[in-house]
């Protein structure tokens, strides 16, 4: 099972300081946040993607590449790639490149992000959001996977006779997943094509999240990628620890109270109540997680928010190392002890999918029952004609 760490980048004052980092010390506070997190053993580190105030991580793949240089096994993911306001062709580029600069340690999350007036900056109507979703996600796989391209769509210029540079590395796409709190369609988006599926798993309750995860294994193997069980989840949660339970809360309680994500609503209490957030020691914490796989199944990532509401870079580094030596081993050892043998205990990565071989599923535009059924479907009509 994979652990890692994402970022959502906002830059915000510390309530106890009142100190507001600058934007290039919260980039660095960031890539600290990474290496640390590879220091530790942890497995992935994902920067989210935002073109708004109070964020700052407007160019992931640009951070990244940085990140790449300087670690050797972490792997590079996004929290999320916007696949409605990005243009799908910059996407192909962007990730194939740091695919290359990577030796292959890149996958990445589509969604479609939670600010509003980004459709509008990048021209787009938020009102087709799933539509945009589905469309440039599908002319994405074909960037990915056919050496030339010619493709039509409804909110995109056509495309002829093109091919995009550098192809993936190995001639294999990077793994995704669709990154969702609340939109059934990404859940059956992931589904088709045999993807991830993400839930944050932040601002919602457990019954909310085991009926997206449900729906999507469900559908996983409806379109032939396997057994329900065998789908790729992954989850987020936000954690924050101490040697004690009143400790981490009397320290943590005046971030919470006035984190822009979800503070100035319900009490820590509350929120730690109806969401995953756990604040407390870290035997609570792992108590907590192990208590995910009982509503979503096993499943295969687990990621950590660690650094968000002003929390001073010091405290996120010393988080992550009680993350890294005092909870994740014991995670690893308990996820596994309980996982069915048939249930994948990783996602893919890029020497596995590279391992498969381009007749793998991974490499289809299609998932191939429905382009069995498009084929029977397509022969029958010639028959009767």
């Amino acid at each position: 099972m994979q652990f890692g760490i994402f970022s959502v980048s906002d830059v915000t004052v510390d309530p106890t300081t009142g100190n507001r980092p600058s934007e290039g010390e919260r980039i660095e506070a960031m890539t600290r946040i990474a290496l640390k997190a590879e220091e530790v053993g942890l497995d992935v580190f994902a920067t989210g993607e935002h073109h708004n105030p109070p964020f700052v991580a407007s160019s992931p793949t640009t951070h990244l590449g940085y990140i790449a240089a300087k670690t050797e096994n972490l792997i590079l993911s996004t929290s999320t790639t916007l696949i409605t306001t990005n243009d799908p062709v910059k996407i192909a580029e962007d990730y194939a490149f740091l695919q290359h600069l990577s030796g292959g340690r890149v996958d990445l999350m589509m969604g479609r992000g939670n600010t509003g007036p980004v459709y509008p900056w990048f021209g787009k109507d938020i009102r087709d959001g799933i539509k945009l979703a589905v469309e440039n996600y599908h002319l994405l796989r074909l960037l990915w996977r056919e050496p030339v391209v010619n493709w039509k769509g409804e909110f995109r210029t056509p495309l002829q006779g093109y091919t995009s540079t550098p192809a993936p590395l190995d001639g294999t796409p990077p793994f995704v997943w669709h990154g969702s709190i609340r939109s059934p369609e990404i859940a059956e988006q992931a589904a088709y094509y045999g993807d991830g599926f993400f839930h944050n798993h932040i601002f919602w309750n457990k019954e909310h999240t085991e009926q997206m995860v449900k729906l999507y294994r469900r559908r996983f193997e409806h379109y032939g990628h396997g057994a329900a069980d065998q789908a790729y989840v992954g989850l987020g949660g936000q954690v924050f620890m101490a040697e004690t339970e009143a400790e981490a809360k009397k320290v943590f309680r005046p971030y919470f109270d006035n984190a822009p994500v979800y503070g100035h609503g319900p009490s820590l209490e509350d929120f730690s109540e109806m969401t995953p957030l756990t604040v407390g020691t870290p035997e609570q914490v792992i108590e907590r997680t192990l208590g995910f796989a009982d509503y979503v199944g096993d499943y295969q990532r687990q990621m950590f928010l660690i650094d968000h509401a002003g929390l001073p870079v010091e405290t996120v580094l010393e988080q992550i190392e009680i993350l890294g030596k005092e909870v994740v081993p014991v995670l690893r050892t308990e996820f596994e002890r309980r996982r069915p043998a048939h249930v994948p205990s990783d996602p893919p990565t890029h020497a596995s999918l590279v391992a498969a071989g381009p007749d793998s599923l991974h490499h289809a535009v299609e998932p191939v029952k429905v382009r069995k059924a498009a084929e029977a479907a397509a022969s029958g009509a010639g028959v009767t004609a």
